[in-house]
């Protein structure tokens, strides 16, 4: 699975401070990282930056760009400030615009950014009435919004559609639509990638317990052709089952979404770890904080 790495982001109490101060030694150190951990593209997030924007997406991409060749993905509602970052990128092959969204006054400026840049974009199904609520909303959306960018001359081959994924801990049907929408990317719209905000699920979930709710739901949009995702890079065993190891493990997950009820008491104490988190995932068990113990 090709994966966006997270961490440079301007909500990081971490990086945060560096991006907006132009330090660019933490800055470089974390872009090393990511890459050395297997990362194929580094999110740049900057949000909304209503002042000073431009100037900062631009220096964020010189100085990543620095030390690593990767291609970035610009993150930032902020038109201006995503026009200096698609400026900026010379190096890594081309960029991804995370994203445009399916509101009416984002759309058109979105796409015109993609096709004068020759960029891959993000295709993020927010649209004028907001969230999606459900799983045909979503394809609707899709359907719109892959329309649009064909319409510009944007091909479906470098289109990445996000469902958006939602919290565990708020509505379980909403994160069920939005595995059950990855199965049917390809029936409306031939071609185009799917990519996913992975560690949205765990949201608002105790720190220690967001890794097992992200890697279970990694393996469940593996089976429905997951291409890409945004993932937390310095989480080691995700980031294994993003290349593909640990297939007994992705087996399982897959044959419990196909209808099987593992015996827990035959598991291992990992398997047991996934096939619990699955079932909540899912919506089989009710999620708490102490769903592993139970």
């Amino acid at each position: 699975m090709i994966t966006v790495a997270e961490s440079i982001n301007i909500m990081s109490k971490t990086i945060g401070p560096a991006m907006k101060e132009k330090d660019a030694k933490p800055v470089q150190e974390m872009a090393v990282a990511e890459a050395e951990a297997g990362s194929d593209f580094l999110d740049v997030n900057i949000g909304p930056a209503r002042k000073g924007g431009a100037e900062m997406m631009e220096w964020l991409v010189k100085t990543i760009h620095e030390v690593v060749d990767l291609p970035l993905s610009l993150d930032t509602t902020n038109i201006e400030a995503m026009e200096a970052g698609l400026k900026a990128h010379q190096k890594g092959g081309r960029p991804l615009v995370n994203s445009v969204s399916c509101q009416a006054d984002r759309i058109d400026p979105g796409l015109e950014l993609v096709k004068k840049y020759d960029a891959l974009m993000v295709g993020l199904l927010w649209g004028t009435d907001g969230m999606p609520r459900d799983m045909n909303e979503r394809a609707a959306l899709a359907v719109d919004i892959i329309y649009k960018a064909n319409e510009k001359g944007i091909p479906n081959e470098d289109i990445f559609i996000d469902p958006i994924a939602t919290p565990i801990s708020g509505e379980i049907n909403q994160v069920i639509a939005c595995t059950d929408f990855m199965g049917m990317l390809q029936d409306i719209g031939p071609g185009c990638k799917s990519i996913v905000g992975l560690s949205n699920v765990s949201n608002g979930v105790p720190a220690h317990l967001r890794p097992y709710l992200n890697r279970a739901y990694l393996l469940m949009l593996e089976k429905q052709g997951q291409y890409s995702a945004i993932v937390d890079a310095y989480d080691k065993e995700l980031m294994a089952l993003c290349k593909g190891e640990m297939q007994a493990i992705a087996d399982m997950v897959h044959r419990m979404m196909d209808g099987e009820e593992p015996d827990m008491g035959s598991l291992s104490e990992k398997e047991a770890q996934y096939a619990k988190t699955v079932n909540v995932l899912m919506g089989k068990s009710l999620y708490s904080d102490s769903w592993l113990e139970i």
